[in-house]
Parts: structure tokens; sequence; C-alpha cells
């Protein structure tokens, strides 16, 4: 019976030098050389038949059975190498150390690019807000046509203007003449003389032109003082969201970096794995064909090379996901070949030190509690914006405009009569319906409720420093317990390999002794990677930029 085996396009798993994690770019060629899963030169082009052996006939010579047969060709290891380079044959990758990593994604994230464009919205809408300080200046125009005019009606006495005083002639003449004045005259309208049929007079002319321009200025104003504190600390919100940002990306770069770093330890382990179980389906074939070893033994051995084989792939697969995750979060093309420099107990060496220096812990760093702080303080600000607004208020003002009124479009003949005045204007509020007071309670509250949210969060945020701590210093009682089991475990299976080399052991025993150095093998690598993880997600919470 052959067995086939698929072969995983594109990626041989590479044996690289061991990088110091944080070193700096290196691009490296993938030429180097290959982790053999098929290297066993005696089962490689299987080209002999071994047979079944009947009952009664142990001591006979194996015979050559034909296709079909129970003992045909293995064909375990005739598809070339079992799992190819994570990425792509042949090209250029680019490795990176942790700090390469966030530096490209401080540069390249979109949420760190999302977050200070909002500061930069911020910081705009408190130059607007401080605009308001300074003079208002706006210009005006229009014209206007007159459908109906104002008619305008006078009660003369002729008698008491006839006994006026000296210059009663004069007096009378001139309201006569205003009366038959063409200027008070409806042209086409009532009688010719201006009046109408009711004995009033119409006024105006047809068209008039207006133009102008008006500034006013705040003297004093209260609660456009206090809003542009408001507005400064808005600022200050938006900046600390953008941090908030950062330290957030910050711990997903971490994390995408050590969950490569953790599959590549994986594919080493299970790699060992299979080398392992390839060399004793080597020997147990070897004795099985020299009728030392049984078919029990034989299909063991088999079945267990056979086991190994999706462990191995699934393992590549896990890394080229968390290479293509870690591409995602540090903003770049996806086709782009990379690579993590190190090794995941490279980073061992910060599982020593000293826990309870984090026992007297502030969150004065802390971005939440920091955001909270200024949100507060916002509050607290439109509280009294809120009471602002009862104060009087008092403010500068210009105007300067000319008018002209004719009942024809001759521009040349206009007489433009200016107009223009300064004044102060104070505004008093007495009485709004308690919408004042309404909005100050309503303010009052808000910052009520923002202050029990702020010490809620202070004691959830130091309940989450506590787990923190407490995860890394068991991740760190893991490890050393780990250690020492993989050191066991590695002794139990060499005396198990040699103890089966020479019969003295069963495949099981041996099968059992590798089980226990894969569990112990990859203990150590989760504590390491458990902790690293904790640690990360505490400094992001006490609010460490990456660089301290």
């Amino acid at each position: 019976m052959l067995v086939l085996m698929p072969q995983v396009a594109g990626a041989q798993y590479k044996q690289k030098e061991k990088v110091d994690p944080g070193g700096s770019n290196k691009v490296v060629d993938r030429t180097d050389r290959t982790v053999d899963l098929t290297g066993r030169a005696a089962l490689e082009n299987q080209g002999s038949q071994t047979g079944t052996r009947s009952e009664g006939s142990q001591g006979s010579q194996t015979s050559s059975p034909s296709d079909g047969s129970q003992g045909g060709q293995t064909g375990i290891l005739n598809s070339g190498s079992l799992v190819g380079n994570i990425g792509t044959s042949g090209e250029e990758t680019l490795v990176l150390t942790l700090e390469d990593a966030l530096k490209i994604a401080l540069s390249e994230n979109v949420s760190v690019k999302v977050a200070d464009k909002e500061v930069e919205r911020a910081q705009y809408a408190r130059k607007g807000t401080y605009a308001s300080l300074f003079p208002q200046i706006d210009g005006s125009a229009s014209y206007q046509r007159t459908i109906k005019k104002q008619v305008m009606y006078m009660d003369f006495d002729m008698g008491s203007l006839s006994g006026m005083a000296e210059g009663g002639e004069e007096q009378t003449g001139a309201a006569l003449e205003m009366l038959n004045n063409p200027v008070t005259r409806a042209s086409g309208q009532g009688s010719g003389n201006g009046r109408t049929a009711g004995g009033g007079i119409e006024v105006g002319r047809w068209n008039t032109f207006s133009t102008g321009v008006s500034a006013s200025l705040p003297l004093v104003n209260a609660q456009l003082w206090k809003s542009l504190e408001v507005a400064g600390q808005d600022v200050e919100l938006a900046v600390e969201k953008a941090r908030s940002s950062r330290l957030a990306m910050v711990t997903q770069v971490k994390q995408a970096f050590y969950g490569v770093l953790l599959a590549k330890e994986a594919l080493k382990v299970y790699q060992e794995v299979y080398d392992n179980a390839l060399e004793s389906f080597t020997q147990t074939e070897r004795r099985f064909n020299v009728q030392k070893a049984s078919e029990l033994d034989y299909n063991r051995a088999k079945a267990t090379v056979q086991n190994a084989i999706p462990q191995v792939y699934e393992s590549a697969n896990q890394v080229a996901l968390a290479l293509w995750q870690l591409k995602a979060i540090l903003g770049m093309d996806l086709d782009t070949e990379i690579d993590v420099a190190g090794e995941l107990p490279d980073w061992a060496g910060e599982m020593f030190y000293d826990i309870h220096s984090h026992d007297d812990v502030s969150l004065d760093d802390n971005t939440t509690m920091r955001q909270l702080a200024i949100q507060a303080e916002e509050l607290a600000n439109a509280v009294k914006l809120q009471q602002y607004a009862s104060l009087p208020s008092l403010a500068l003002s210009f105007n300067y405009s000319i008018n002209a009124m004719t009942n024809d479009f001759n521009f040349s003949e206009y007489r433009w009569s200016p107009y223009s005045f300064v004044g102060l204007s104070l505004q008093v509020p007495i009485f709004a319906g308690g919408r004042r007071y309404h909005a100050v309670k309503q303010a009052q509250v808000q910052r009520d409720e923002l202050q029990m949210q702020l010490r809620d969060t202070e004691r959830q945020l130091k309940i989450a420093v506590g787990q923190y701590l407490s995860q890394m210093e068991t991740k760190m009682k893991s490890y050393q317990a780990a250690q020492v089991a993989e050191e066991t475990a590695r002794k139990a299976y060499d005396i198990a390999a040699k103890s089966y080399q020479v019969g003295r052991s069963t495949i099981t025993d041996l099968n059992s002794a590798q089980l226990a150095l894969t569990q112990a093998q990859l203990a150590v690598s989760q504590a390491i990677y458990e902790f690293v993880l904790a640690k990360a997600n505490l400094e992001e919470t006490l609010g460490y930029d990456f660089t301290e």
C-alpha cells in the first residue's frame, strides 16, 4: 500500500542563526539550509519490498509481495521536503526586531494616524474658539424695490399756521411746498401731486440701494472666557486619546510578535517529533526486515510517523498566519515577506526580576485615568460655564453704511447718504424660565457621575495590575518547573531510545517518552509566551511607552 504525502507549496522552514531581538533590521536571502524532514537515506526511494511474516515461518526469508499485499512499499518519504519555507523561496525577506516593528507601526498603523488627525481637529477647534476674542467684521449690501409706498397723513390747521408769529408765512409756505414736492409725489400713483384719495401723502422712492460694514468686539463676557479654557482641555483630551491608541497599538504589536515566536517554537518541536518518529521507524523497519521486530511494532512506528505529519503542517500554517497578522497590525503590504528576529527563549531573561517592585503601583500614567481626570476638569468648567450664563456681558459695536433712494437706474446721478455709529451694548440676563438653572444642575449631575466612574475605574485597574503581576509570578514558577521537566523528559527519551535500539523496550515506551518530552518543550515556550504577554499588558496599564 502506497502512502502519498502532500507537499506544502512554497516554503521550507529555515534554521537561522540566533539573532538578538534587540538587534537591527536584517535582510536575508532564504537560501540557507532547511530542516530535512525526510532526510533519512534509509527511507528514501523505498525500492525494497517487505513481506508479511506468516505464522510458523519466523525464520524464513522475507518474500516480495505483490501490489496490495500487507507489507508493500512504505512510500512515506518519496514526496520531498515535508514543509517548505514560510514565505516565497528565493525572495528577500525583511527580518524585524521588536523595536523595528514598533517603529513601523507608529508610522504606518491606521489607528495611530486617525488619532493624530483627531488631535489636529481639536487644535483647529480651539483656534476657532479663540477667534471669538477678535473683532467680528462683516460687510453687507442690499437692494429694495418698493411695491407699495407708505402713506403719511398730516393734520394741518391752516388757521393756526396763518396766526403764527413773525416768520409764520415762510413756515406755511414751506409746508405747502413739501406737499407739492416731487419727492413726496407718487409717480403714476394716486393723484398728480402725490396725495391719495384719502388725503394721505405717499413717501419714499421706488429703488433703495444700501451698503456698509459692521464690527463688534466682546469686552466683558465671562462665559466666552470659560469656553476658551474648555477648548484647551478638549485638545488635551484628544492628545491623551492619541497616546492611548499608541499604547494599545504597542501591546497589539508585542502580542503579534510574540505569537510568531511561539508558533515558530511549536514548529521546531513538532519537527523534532517528526524526526524522532522517522528515526524510530527506520530502526523498526530494519529490525522488521531481519525478523527481529514484530509487525505490530512496525505498524505502530509507521503510524507514529504519519500522526506527526499533520502536526508539522498545522504548526507551519500557524507561523504563516501569525506573520500575516503581524503585517496587518503594522500596516504593511501582506505580500511583503517578513520574519522576526530571535527566538522565544531569548526573552526568558526578562522573567528574572523582582516582581514585588510593582507592589506600590501608581496609576498616574494610566491613559484611562488621565482621560477621566481631564473629563472631570471639563465637567467642572462646564458647571461654571452654565453659571456664567447669568452674568452680564458688554460688547462694543460699530456700523458704517451708505444708501441711495431713486426712482430710476441712473447710477451716476445717485446721491449717497452716509450713516455711521459707535456704541456699547450691555446685556443683562434676567429671566429665562429656569433654563439656566436646570443647565447648571445637569452639569453638576454629570460631574458627580464622572467622579463615581473615576473611583470605580481606579479600583478595576488596580485589580488588573494585581492579576498581571500574579500571572507573571505564576509563569516564572511554571517556567522553572517546565525547564526541569524538559531536562528530565529528554533524559528519559534518550534512555528509551537507546533501550529500544537494543530491544529492551517497546515502541510504546518510546512514544510515551516522546509525548512527555513534547509536552515539556511546549510548556516551556508557553510559560515564556504568557509571561511576556502579561508583562506587555501590565506596561500598557501602567502607561509605559515602548521605549521605557
